[in-house]
């Protein structure tokens, strides 16, 4: 199985490649680069490992939840490419890949959602795969919540981006918190090569970046309403 791999759902552009079980990636800080930067690293790596795009059985993309414009470029992105060499698509999700980096057996994802929020979910982990404890959800770090029984880790940069209202409330029923976590490419195409054994690629058209967040900015009382509360 091979398969091509693009995240931009955060501050970070990266692309990976599945080959039969093997892993190659790359990664970079993109900021706002991300649409000048994620098409010359896909053909570099194409390229390096000798790949062609007709040759892969899909394109696998960071669905979201994370920014608005970077889910959009790294779906539009990959319906170009997959619509071209005739590939179908696999979503996958952003915070169920910081639960796969965190080497963990049950983990409360939380993603830096900007503008005072998070993104965030609970994982546990059964066999090689997730099964979500707590859905995807956009909220005030406020309302985050360890699920209940056994034991479980805090993963992803929400819990450095909003420190203050996260930690004194989660940290003493959490055994440990890595922050740095964000969504990955390599990561993801674990999860991808995954959900592609499961028969859950779909055809180009149907890629779909999950927003969870309707509004991307606020007015100007919203934001002085948000300064005083």
């Amino acid at each position: 199985m091979k398969l091509l791999v693009l995240d931009t759902s955060t501050e970070w552009c990266s692309v990976a490649l599945w080959l039969d079980g093997r892993i190659e990636a790359r990664r970079a800080h993109a900021g706002q680069r991300h649409s000048s930067l994620l098409l010359p690293m896909v053909d570099a790596l194409l390229r390096e490992h000798g790949a062609a795009l007709r040759e892969l059985d899909a394109i696998a993309y960071g669905a979201g939840p994370g920014s608005f414009t970077g889910l959009r470029i790294a779906c539009a992105v990959t319906q170009g490419l997959a619509f071209g060499a005739g590939l179908p698509v696999v979503g996958v999700s952003t915070l169920e890949s910081i639960a796969e980096q965190a080497g963990a057996e049950q983990v409360l994802t939380v993603l830096d959602a900007r503008m005072a929020e998070v993104y965030w979910a609970a994982y546990r982990r059964e066999g090689e795969d997730w099964r979500t404890m707590s859905a995807p959800q956009l909220a005030a770090p406020e309302t985050v919540a360890v699920p209940a029984g056994g034991t479980w880790i805090g993963a992803g940069n929400g819990f450095a981006a909003l420190a203050e209202a996260l930690r004194p409330r989660l940290e003493p029923r959490l055994a440990r918190i890595d922050d740095t976590l964000v969504p990955d490419a390599a990561t993801m195409a674990r999860l991808a090569a995954r959900a592609f054994e499961r028969g859950d690629a779909v055809d180009a058209a149907l890629a779909a970046p999950i927003y969870l967040r309707d509004k991307v900015a606020l007015t100007v009382d919203e934001r002085r309403a948000r300064q005083t509360a």
